[in-house]
Formats: structure tokens, sequence, C-alpha cells
């Protein structure tokens, strides 16, 4: 029989694959080891594949596409409603099958491997802060215990460093100075690595035409902006503004019944990195409002007024979401009398 939907379970070695034919009845549900994968696509005649969306779903979405198939990422928690009882891979893999044919059902857009390459410059220069601050963290709580005081901040810490890098000798045993230096040279060695990532998405921001129309946003800076491209290309994947902060994770969370509308906090979901960096976005032009309040919209002014920095913050966050989905599917610089 001809297969006309192919559910694929993906997996680093074993991969599981659910095929159903026009009239629905399966056709196989069986384990394929990854060298055999292509292979077997590449017998099948063209039909539609439905994968979730996870770290390597983007590399077999391009390759199956490749060979002529309709390959469609699922979000997993969009799949999980149509798995039957039990836990695995046939299972997942006939659940994948089901809920890629529904009508209504929200795909990922496939990223391309420029996109994924940037992508790769966030992920590496995220990792990499995080070990710098826990590396702070420890730093600081280490030369504490003999009473010696770091100011918070990170340009206090890394100030500590180099003094310490550079020669400076704290008044305590020889095994307490030994340790606190080699923290010391790696958090500098550290710092240098993130600055490295930084000044490469600068140069990126600069060769990208839609990076630059986003760095015309305010509160929207290099990293924010080539995070975003990376993650949602041209945006067409969404069809307004409001959905792209819904994933973002920006919209209130509704549970309204019976009639009663009832709006909770932020969802949260979607991806946590660009919210993260939209709300520190957002800080930041708070921060200046306060300090330079004639250069400041009227509309930011007004809430800060109203409503606490915090959720101005992310008040503002939802609202410069919006604001990048029209610049990017418009092509054009951000106006604030047109957007």
């Amino acid at each position: 029989m001809e297969v006309t939907t192919i559910g694929v379970d993906l997996a680093k070695n074993v991969f599981q694959v659910h095929g159903i034919a026009e009239d629905e009845s399966v056709v196989f549900n069986k384990p394929l080891r990854r060298a055999q994968v292509l292979p077997f696509f590449a017998k099948l005649e063209p039909c539609l594949i439905g994968m979730e969306s996870c770290s390597t779903a983007h590399h077999w979405a391009r390759e199956l596409s490749a060979l002529g198939h309709d390959v469609r990422l699922i979000p997993p928690m969009y799949v999980k409603p149509y798995v039957k009882r039990g836990k695995s891979d046939a299972i997942d893999a006939e659940a994948i099958c089901e809920a890629v044919t529904r009508p209504t059902m929200r795909f990922v857009a496939i990223k391309t491997v420029e996109q994924q390459s940037l992508l790769s410059l966030h992920r590496a220069r995220d990792l990499l802060v995080r070990q710098r601050t826990q590396l702070i963290n420890g730093l600081r709580g280490l030369v504490a215990e003999f009473g010696v005081y770091i100011p918070r901040g990170l340009a206090r810490v890394i100030g500590f460093a180099e003094d310490i890098t550079l020669g400076e000798v704290l008044d305590l045993p020889d095994i307490a100075n030994e340790v606190i230096r080699n923290l010391a040279e790696q958090l500098m060695a550290l710092h240098q690595r993130v600055r490295w990532y930084e000044e490469r998405l600068k140069q990126v921001a600069k060769e990208d035409a839609r990076v630059r129309l986003l760095c015309t946003i305010p509160g929207v800076g290099a990293v924010t902006a080539s995070a975003i491209i990376a993650s949602i290309g041209d945006g067409h994947q969404f069809r307004n503004g409001r959905e792209f902060a819904a994933w973002l994770g920006l919209t209130p969370a509704n549970k309204s019944s019976g009639g009663k509308e009832k709006l909770g906090k932020i969802t949260k979901m979607g991806d946590q990195y660009l919210r993260s960096l939209l709300v520190v976005g957002m800080t930041s032009l708070v921060r200046q409002t306060r300090s330079h309040p004639e250069r400041a919209s009227k509309w930011l002014t007004s809430l800060l007024e109203r409503k606490p920095a915090r959720l101005a913050t992310v008040a503002m966050a939802n609202k410069t979401a919006r604001i990048v989905w029209a610049v990017l599917t418009r092509d054009v610089p951000y106006k604030p009398h047109l957007i």
C-alpha cells in the first residue's frame, strides 16, 4: 500500500517510524538504525512526514525535504495529547503521525544551516556566561571566608580578578593565595571568551540587513536582534505580532470560562532565551527613561507612573515583540509614527 503520512520518533541511534495509507490503515511501525533512515525514505514516494521539534529535528527535516517529502515539525507539547496509554517509541511515533494530520496543528519553521550557525554563537555565549556567573559566585564566597569583600557587579569582580592576575597578593596563607589566583585566571579567561562571542555577534549584526533593521527598535541591540533572526527567520510563520509575543510567553495566561474572562500572569512558555533578552533590553530602556525623561516615549512614561518597574519592563517586552514582528514582515526600519 502507498504510504501517505509518516510519524518519526527521533533519537540518537534508533528511530521509530509509523506510516499510514490514504485510508488511515497502518502500513508499518518499525525501528530504523541511523544509517538506514535516509535510504529508507529515499525509496518512498513523496509523502507527509511529521517529527517533534528537537535539537536534531531541523537537520533531519532538511535532509528529508531534499528527498521531496513534505516535512513538518511539531512542538512536543502539542503531540502529547495524542499519546495513548503507556510510553514507548512505537506509541510516540503513532501519536506524531496522528498529530501532523490535524488541520489546526501549529508547526515550527525549519531552520536553515545559516540560522543554526548563528544560533550556535548564542548557545555557546549563554553557556559561558552561566559558567562565568558560577565562577564569580564561587570566588566571592571563597574570599568572603577570609574577610575579603568584593562589591557586587561584574566590573568590580573582573577588576579584582585582574589585580590578582597582575601580581597582587592578599594577606593570606600561600595555599589560599594560590587557589584565588587560579580562580582569578580562569575567570579572566572565561571573560575574554565571552567578549569574543559578543564581538562576533556585533560583526554579524553589521553584515545582516535584517539584524540592522531590528537594531532600529529602542531596547533591541545586536545580541537580541541576531538571536531573533536565528530563531524565527523572517517571522512569516506567525500570523501577527500577538502570536509571536504569545510564542515567547509574554502574553497573559487565559483562564476564562463561562463567559467570564480571567487573565493571569504571563505564561512564560516558548523561548526562554529570547524572552530574557527582551526583558533585559527593556529594563535598560526603563533606566534610560528615568535618567533622561525627555527622550522617553509618553506611553512608557505614563506606564511607569501607574505600574511597578518590573511589570512595565514585561509590558514593554510584549509590545516590543509585536514591533519586532512588524519590522521583520514589512521589511522596514522602526518608525514610532508608522508602527
